[in-house]
């Protein structure tokens, strides 16, 4: 480690949840211009829902992987276009969970051993009633967590 790397403040791993909503589109923003400012290495995560009881009807099941699979491979697109396009480089990746939210985007952060962790506030009104990713989030204690709206 150089000295410049020893004195560096900041995150140096930074765990960003993404799934293609507004919302997870502005903390993907967010945390790459946190990267790129502290040097940190981004890593951004896709929780793919769980198949449940609900979606087992013919196909249900095929369709639901699918459609996951379909929104990883445009999230990727989306960052290689923005990098084609002028977007200041950093260090990224896009890894792929699949669970609960809350839990799929912990265990990636324990994963990589992340700094701090950047999600998009939930815009489902029931959230305020079970607590929506963030506030699991918040209540586990092991990062830092930012909110953006």
């Amino acid at each position: 480690m150089t000295p410049s790397e020893a004195c560096k403040v900041g995150p140096r791993v930074i765990v960003a949840g993404v799934d293609g909503s507004e919302t997870s589109l502005r903390a993907r923003a967010y945390a790459w211009g946190l990267a790129r400012r502290n040097g940190s290495r981004l890593v951004m995560v896709y929780v793919k829902p769980l198949v449940s009881l609900s979606s087992i009807t013919t196909g249900g099941a095929a369709l639901m992987r699918q459609t996951s699979e379909e929104i990883a491979r445009e999230l990727r697109t989306q960052v290689e276009d923005a990098l084609k396009q002028g977007a200041p480089p950093i260090a990224w990746e896009l890894a792929t969970e699949e669970g609960d939210a809350a839990t799929g985007l912990a265990c990636a952060a324990d994963a990589v051993r992340a700094d701090a962790v950047v999600v998009g506030a939930s815009a489902q009104a029931g959230h305020r009633l079970v607590g929506s990713v963030a506030v699991k989030l918040v209540r586990m204690g092991r990062w830092p967590v930012t909110v953006v709206p």
